[in-house]
C-alpha cells in the first residue's frame, strides 16, 4: 500500500450521507481500537507498557469525541437521537435512586465526569 502514495486516493468527493456513514465506521474501528489496547493493557504486568498503552487507548477515546462531535455537525439529528438516550439513563438512575450529579459534571463544562 505505502509503496504507491495514491492508492489510498478516492475517484470522487463523497455526498454528505456517505461522510455520514463512513464517520460511523470510524467510530466503529475507534471502539474497536480501544478494545484492543484495554486488552493489552490488562494482559501485562510491565509498567512501560502499561503506561504506553493506556496512553494510547485514550488518545483512541479523544478520536471519539471528535467523530461523535463531526458526527452531530454534519447530521444534527443524530443529537437528538443520543438526548434521548441520555435521558433514558437518567431516568433509569433516577428509578434506582442514583442522582446525576454523581455522574455528571456541569462545574468543568464538561457533560460527563
Amino acid at each position: 500500500m505505502f509503496g504507491n502514495p495514491f492508492s489510498a486516493n478516492v475517484e470522487r468527493k463523497m455526498t454528505k450521507e456517505e461522510l455520514v456513514q463512513a464517520i460511523r465506521a470510524d467510530l466503529s474501528g475507534e471502539l474497536e481500537a480501544i478494545y484492543g489496547y484495554d486488552a493489552h493493557v490488562q494482559a501485562t504486568d510491565d509498567p512501560v507498557a502499561k503506561a504506553v498503552l493506556s496512553d494510547i487507548r485514550d488518545e483512541e477515546r479523544a478520536h471519539m469525541g471528535e467523530l461523535l462531535t463531526l458526527l452531530k455537525y454534519l447530521d444534527p439529528s443524530e443529537g437528538v437521537h443520543y438526548k434521548e438516550g441520555k435521558q433514558e439513563v437518567m431516568d433509569e438512575l433516577k428509578e434506582m435512586g442514583i442522582t446525576a450529579g454523581e455522574l455528571f459534571d456541569s462545574s468543568t463544562n464538561n457533560e460527563c465526569r
